[in-house]
């Protein structure tokens, strides 16, 4: 299958605190390297016709902003936790602007989220300029965004089924501490792999450093980014010594294309 060239934009590349985190006075948060403050983590996927971000998180509106984004095709959802899905609100300026719905793509889990808590979005008698919503149901099978075809992984976080995403040669996930067999060989062949990883010690639902080094690695991916950072891990420049030569931290604004 031919697939177009991508663009892959970080647009934030923290865990749901953000860092630096309110009220931290540790050394990653009181960090003067702007690679060590992180948003919440989101992407921007583009080909030369075809955009749009994985999740919206509490900092989209700053996200479009600073990434000068414009023009958004869709919206794709990991699963339906706050800080993967609180700013949906704002896509209310893509709508204005284009003067149509936009079209969210989210699983079962995270559709049920979101009729829940943009429940105005959806009511009979819509308040003007509420966000406008084209909900399309995903779960295992191909979908195509404009011309880049997108398919679903399926990772456990802790107990919540999460969805993540290989787009050609590019696979990202994030909020993972587990993939099955079958799902990580959707993954297999990719050149770029995006996987969260947390912190260094054990965590309840997500990988850790050790653990994302070790799933990349088995999996043979040559160029392998980490994301959803806490402060807990360490600062950019410190754990970016510690890390393999294909293996790097993510920040904001990287940009790798593919």
């Amino acid at each position: 299958m031919q697939h177009p060239a991508l663009n892959i934009n970080f647009l934030g590349t923290g865990t749901s605190s953000g860092v630096p985190m309110i009220g931290c006075h540790c050394e990653v948060c009181c960090s003067q390297d702007p690679k060590d403050n992180r948003l919440r983590s989101s992407i921007l996927v583009s080909s030369n016709t075809t955009s749009f971000v994985i999740d919206t998180t509490p900092d989209f509106r700053y996200q479009m902003l600073r990434s000068k984004t414009e023009h958004l095709d869709a919206i794709v959802f990991t699963h339906p936790h706050k800080d993967h899905i609180a700013g949906l609100d704002d896509i209310r300026a893509f709508n204005h602007f284009s003067k149509k719905p936009i079209d969210i793509y989210a699983g079962a889990n995270t559709e049920e989220a979101i009729r829940r808590d943009f429940y105005y979005a959806f009511a009979e008698t819509r308040y003007p300029g509420v966000p406008d919503l084209n909900i399309i149901g995903i779960d295992r099978d191909l979908f195509m965004v404009g011309d880049i075809t997108v398919q679903p992984i399926h990772v456990a976080h802790h107990k919540m089924p999460v969805l993540g995403f290989r787009m050609g040669d590019f696979t990202y996930i994030t909020d993972a501490n587990y993939i099955e067999p079958q799902e990580q060989e959707k993954i297999k062949g990719s050149k770029v792999l995006v996987i969260n990883a947390l912190r260094k010690e054990k965590h309840l639902s997500h990988f850790t450093l050790s653990e994302a080094i070790e799933l990349a690695s088995a999996l043979e991916i040559p160029e392998v980014y980490l994301t959803h950072i806490s402060h807990q891990m360490g600062t950019h420049t410190a754990v970016s010594n510690e890390l393999p030569a294909n293996i790097m931290l993510a920040y904001d604004g990287l940009q790798i294309s593919l």
